[in-house]
């Protein structure tokens, strides 16, 4: 083992579980609680104004939502946590013979979702050359500013771009499943990790408690239902009584003020009604049965089943399109907006990809 290396690693891992802790204060709208915070009062106001400010770019960025992603990303840099993810990585303790450069194409859709994969790239000792979606432009960087201050040189590894990325050496982007196609086209000639869209799904078995079904509100209304770990689909037992659910997620009524979710329920219920679609509703969402996996914003699909093993698999066929699976013996109800650092989107290990990048 290599001892510099090690010792590496160690900082970036203690930079990580720093920058952890800064991001709990925010996450709860603390004020600044002194320098052992490890920023000082301005640059721990700058990075609140930034959250502050994010909905003025794109307004589904609440501050509600984006002080949940920070305090949901607090927890998963918590030292116990990385260290767990990182144990299965033990190269990463050994020099890297070869750095490369790696361009990331980050999506938008809810707040920090490129996070994940600029701190894989650091981690794993290459450099990053990073394009922000336009709908999420300056949170990451806040934070990466912020890393930088723990551990300095690192914002020299991460260099956010406002192009094209120029000259790479990999590529992981994400984007739907149009820009897939533009990205395998153009980036075709490198090693490249590329995600398309895909929708998260439940399946109850009608053994749900109330409490469960409550948890699953946020699964399906956290981030406005913007997200590939939201749920748009809910598989049901042929005799579940779909008012158990509707009492479950009254909490979320007020999410229907919400100008632009608003808009997305008015639009599709009326749409609904002049095509003469049969669906429920309770003032603020949409229920509608349709075979369909991904549903409209401000609406969920449903299904009924009578055979678990035959729905395993249909939803064994559709994995591609899926992206997690909640309910009993799956993602627990209430954690699908809270992945595991090593719960990798469309079950590609990013971090084993980039280890193993030479």
């Amino acid at each position: 083992m290599n001892t510099a290396q090690e010792t590496r690693l160690n900082e970036r891992i203690a930079a990580l579980e720093q920058l952890g802790k800064v991001m709990a204060l925010v996450g709860n709208g603390a004020e600044w609680p002194g320098h052992g915070c490890g920023l000082n009062e301005e640059e721990f106001n700058q990075l609140d104004a930034t959250v502050r400010r994010a909905y003025l770019t794109n307004a589904w960025f609440t501050e509600e939502n984006v002080r949940y992603a920070f305090a949901s990303w607090a927890i998963a840099l918590e030292r116990p946590a990385v260290d767990a993810w990182l144990a299965a990585y033990p190269e990463l303790n050994e020099p890297r013979v070869s750095v490369r450069r790696v361009g990331l194409v980050l999506a938008g859709n809810i707040p920090l979702v490129g996070l994940h994969d600029v701190l894989c790239v650091w981690l794993s000792g290459h450099t990053s050359r990073v394009k922000c979606s336009s709908q999420d432009p300056a949170l990451i960087p806040a934070l990466i500013h912020v890393l930088d201050r723990f551990l300095p040189g690192t914002a020299e590894r991460i260099v956010f771009l406002t192009e094209k990325l120029g000259e790479v050496d990999a590529v992981i982007a994400t984007g739907s499943n149009n820009t897939a196609r533009y990205f395998e086209h153009y980036f075709g000639h490198l090693p490249r990790i590329v995600r398309k869209s895909r929708v998260s799904v439940a399946v109850l078995d009608g053994t749900e408690t109330q409490e469960e079904l409550a948890a699953l509100g946020d699964d399906i209304f956290r981030f406005f239902g913007l997200g590939c770990r939201n749920v748009a689909k809910l598989f049901v037992p042929e005799d579940f009584v779909l008012d158990r659910y509707f009492e479950a997620i009254y909490p979320w009524n007020d999410i229907v003020n919400h100008n632009k979710y608003g808009n997305n329920y008015d639009y599709t219920r009326a749409l609904w009604l002049l095509d003469g679609v049969k669906f429920l509703e309770n003032g603020f969402t949409l229920l509608k049965e349709d075979a369909a996996l991904a549903s409209p914003v401000s609406a969920v699909f449903y299904e009924r089943y009578s055979d678990p093993t035959i729905l395993a698999t249909t939803l064994g066929g559709a994995k591609d399109s899926i992206q997690c699976i909640v309910g009993h013996g799956q993602v627990p109800f209430g954690t699908a907006q809270a992945p595991a650092l090593d719960d990798y989107a469309d079950g590609v290990d990013t971090l084993r990809f980039l280890v193993d990048l030479k």
